[in-house]
């Protein structure tokens, strides 16, 4: 081999599930019930979403392009006019795990919202395992610096030799301010560092929704500008297909999410905070 030939760098396969998972949830916006199933699919197929609900409605692919709405969630649609919302969080999930393909059907309009990150998505996605496919993945290169920017908000993609991020926000409220975390982004940052970031948001903004939806966000927080966290009083999120008996908020501000593993139960418990996550093994009573 020549001194100046380049070393082979490992190529990077596209990605998948292994089987089929199902869960069920509410919408935080619309208030809706719905079943989502997550479906494995051919390599170049990319994330792909269907209404189930909407005969003939078509797919609705996770693309940049069919971004029809960024107002307190994201929403996506075709050129058939269906649509569905609040798919951040499970996007999130999705990207941080380097899931290529995925088929996503669900029955409603909006994503359910799940304790308000990604981490539930997480664990679905850990549920039905994920696998490597022939196929390379497909990636952007930045060759030169590009900034992008208004109403107060930049983003600013640099060349760089891995994938690190540095975000900052700054919000008038002193509860708030200005807060910054900058991070070498891979699969196990994703899950230590991102996932389990949770929605927040102003009380004014809770009664919004509350007078505009049916939405099941808990009552009782407090008035004016302190922050909220958005917590979820849907009694129960279940994942019928996985055997995870699903998510049952309990006092404290702690949620379980249940895996049937044939011996025993493995719950994952999430705290309010710093969402600190631990495993607990369960007797088979439990």
């Amino acid at each position: 081999m020549r001194n100046n030939q380049r070393p082979a760098t490992q190529v990077a396969r596209q990605k998948t599930l292994k089987t089929e998972i199902s869960c069920v949830g509410t919408g935080l916006h619309s208030g809706s019930k719905t079943r989502m199933t997550l479906r494995p699919a051919e390599a170049g197929t990319g994330i792909v979403f269907r209404r189930t609900d909407i005969a003939g409605s078509g797919a609705i692919p996770a693309n940049w392009a069919n971004v029809v709405d960024t107002r307190l969630c994201s929403r996506l649609a075709n050129a058939e006019g269906a649509s569905v919302a609040t798919v951040e969080h499970l996007m999130s999930a999705l990207a941080g795990l380097q899931v290529d393909n995925c088929t996503i059907e669900i029955d409603g309009p909006e994503v359910p919202a799940m304790d308000g990150s990604a981490s539930p998505f997480v664990f679905l996605l850990d549920c039905a395992g994920i696998e490597e496919q022939s196929a390379p993945r497909r990636a952007i290169e930045v060759l030169e610096p590009v900034s992008v920017g208004g109403d107060g908000k930049q983003v600013v993609l640099e060349p760089a030799s891995g994938f690190r991020l540095s975000c900052m926000i700054d919000f008038p409220s002193a509860a708030i301010a200005r807060q910054s975390i900058e991070f070498a982004l891979d699969a196990a940052a994703f899950r230590e560092e991102v996932s389990r970031a949770r929605t927040f948001g102003f009380a004014r903004e809770v009664e919004q929704l509350r007078a505009a939806r049916s939405s099941p966000l808990e009552r009782g927080v407090r008035e004016g500008e302190s922050p909220v966290g958005v917590v979820f009083a849907a009694p129960r999120v279940a994942f019928p297909e996985s055997g995870c008996l699903g998510m049952q908020p309990k006092s404290g501000g702690k949620s379980h999410l249940r895996l049937n593993t044939g011996e025993r139960p493995i719950a994952i418990e999430y705290r309010e905070g710093k969402m600190k996550r631990t495993l607990k093994r369960e007797s088979k009573s439990a």
